[in-house]
């Protein structure tokens, strides 16, 4: 078996190179931005203020960013209208969920919607007394 090499013990010099180093790499790739918007896909919890103040109604008064209204409409949207592909893997179960075939309910052959005639209406009408009293008790 080949020998470990003990390692040497950080000193000051390493400890300042390594940090220097990383200082640098963060700087080379920070984005400087001086302009705050808020975060259109965190979810808003908006609370109405008091009904005479002043300052709700300057807030009220400003005109509103188009490019933020733009950004907070496309955040709401379902997936499949934000993506042209699913993004993980459990959104690709139900990605396509248009059925393939349109269903023609004018057709009876293949469209047998629920019926109640006078012999099934009684057990229906016993099945809604069970299900109140099991969900009473």
């Amino acid at each position: 078996m080949a020998k470990q090499q003990e390692k040497e013990p950080a000193n000051a010099v390493h400890l300042d190179a390594i940090l220097t180093e990383t200082i640098k790499k963060q700087r080379r790739h920070q984005k400087m931005y001086t302009n705050f918007t808020i975060n259109p896909f965190s979810p808003m919890n908006v609370v109405t203020g008091k009904p005479n103040s002043f300052t709700d109604a300057a807030l009220d008064a400003e005109e509103e960013d188009a490019t933020m209204t733009q950004l907070i409409r496309m955040s709401r949207q379902p997936p499949t209208e934000k993506y042209t592909r699913p993004q993980t893997s459990n959104q690709e179960i139900g990605w396509i969920s248009k059925p393939l075939l349109e269903v023609d309910k004018s057709d009876i052959r293949l469209h047998h919607p629920r019926a109640m005639t006078d012999v099934t209406k009684p057990k229906e009408a016993e099945w809604k007394l069970m299900e109140q009293t099991v969900n009473l008790s």
